[in-house]
């Protein structure tokens, strides 16, 4: 059984993984400078301040995560080990329980990640040329509304 929890900072050596392997699994086109730059970022400023909501297993082992930032999905990430079984979808399902139409960006070029938001119904409303942090990886801005 799945449940969702907050994260706790015990959390963050286990979300790095998830999110490590769940990058090297969709985003091939980083180049290696690029996504060592982004890990370090990742690992020592976002995942031990963020507050995300957590796909965990029985024995309380996260399986994934998600962070929001109003009605803003600013991360989805699910252990490859577990891609396909729902976890992605039962995050959105947790954050559309508060009742805000949801937005997100996504690379472009992470097609797997843009079909799974299109089959949850999101649509695309624009389009930047560079990422967030100013890098050659367009985003695809989505929304439901």
């Amino acid at each position: 059984m799945i449940t969702i929890r907050l994260s706790r900072p015990d959390d963050v050596d286990r979300l790095f993984e998830i999110w490590r392997s769940a990058v090297e699994a969709t985003h091939d086109f980083l180049k290696p400078e690029d996504l060592e730059f982004i890990s370090g970022q990742v690992r020592e400023g976002y995942l031990p301040e963020a507050s995300l909501h957590l796909a965990v297993d029985r024995d309380d082992r996260p399986l994934a995560f998600m962070g929001l930032e109003g009605d803003s999905i600013d991360t989805l990430f699910v252990d490859p080990a577990h891609h396909g079984r729902g976890i992605g979808r039962l995050l959105i399902g947790a954050a559309r329980a508060r009742g805000l139409p949801l937005k997100v960006d996504v690379n472009e070029q992470n097609t797997r990640a843009v079909g799974f938001y299109e089959r949850m119904g999101f649509r695309q409303v624009g389009r930047s040329p560079l990422d967030s942090a100013g890098m050659p990886y367009p985003l695809l801005h989505l929304s439901e509304a």
